[in-house]
């Protein structure tokens, strides 16, 4: 298997630490941000720290050419493509969805649900045997809100992510005889940056007893379930959602 990867939302939590090990077992990576390029950085240098090689990208996969642009940069850099990880994501502040505007849910959905469609369907184009590729494998982000509902705090955001799930489904299926294998990931309540750009900085924390573990889970921890599926060791696992939930 080609050992390329792009990683959206490569420059913090769960997709930095996906990168570093993607990194450790093999895998070159392609490292996507929107804002932040020096943490981006940081992140590259882990990479080349294990030894591989590794690419910065702005994009915003929300918006098309943007996300054309960036399969260019990394076809010109690595080649052909092995693997996905639809990673990018947001929330937002805590509502209820009478008090959900327009924009919020166009955001909410352009980015969580059609942004994974856009990189996913440029890296089947790349990797389908029915395209002349020679395989690769996907790895969806989804959540437990998928699930849970997120009642109160944002209905939206897991409406988007049980989209994830059943695109996941749909899309596994669709090219499971083409050499490609997509999965998805469902993490629960996760210490990373994600809930402070929510508005809710110690969520990990404060939802920690609910979880049956007693406590929230790492990046690390998520990671690890990604580059499992991403490996030869699941190969034949195709369609699946992971639980990564302590429990939840």
């Amino acid at each position: 298997m080609n050992q390329s990867l792009l990683i959206t939302g490569g420059s913090r939590g769960i997709g930095a630490a996906a990168a570093v090990r993607a990194a450790q077992q093999g895998w070159d990576v392609a490292i996507n941000y929107t804002r932040d390029a020096a943490a981006a950085e940081r992140v590259a240098a882990q990479v080349r720290a294990a030894g591989r090689r590794a690419l910065v990208i702005q994009a915003d996969v929300s918006d098309e050419a943007q996300v054309l642009a960036m399969y260019t940069a990394v076809d010109k850099e690595f080649g052909r493509l092995g693997g996905l990880v639809n990673n990018a994501g947001v929330v937002d502040m805590p509502a209820r969805v009478d008090e959900m505007s327009l924009q919020r849910l166009m955001r909410m959905f352009a980015i969580n649900l059609t942004g994974s469609f856009l990189c996913a369907r440029e890296a089947v184009k790349r990797m389908s045997t029915k395209h002349g590729g020679k395989g690769g494998v996907i790895v969806n982000l989804s959540s437990a809100a998928a699930r849970l509902g997120s009642p109160g705090q944002y209905v939206d955001y897991a409406a988007a992510k049980a989209g994830i799930d059943t695109f996941t489904l749909g899309l596994a299926r669709e090219v499971a005889t083409e050499g490609i294998r997509v999965n998805a990931v469902r993490p629960g309540i996760i210490d990373t940056d994600i809930h402070a750009s929510g508005g809710l900085p110690d969520r990990a924390k404060q939802v920690a007893p609910v979880v049956p573990m007693q406590r929230a889970g790492t990046a690390d921890e998520v990671a690890q379930a990604i580059v499992w599926l991403l490996s030869d060791a699941s190969s034949y696992t195709t369609g699946a959602v992971l639980d990564v939930t302590g429990g939840r």
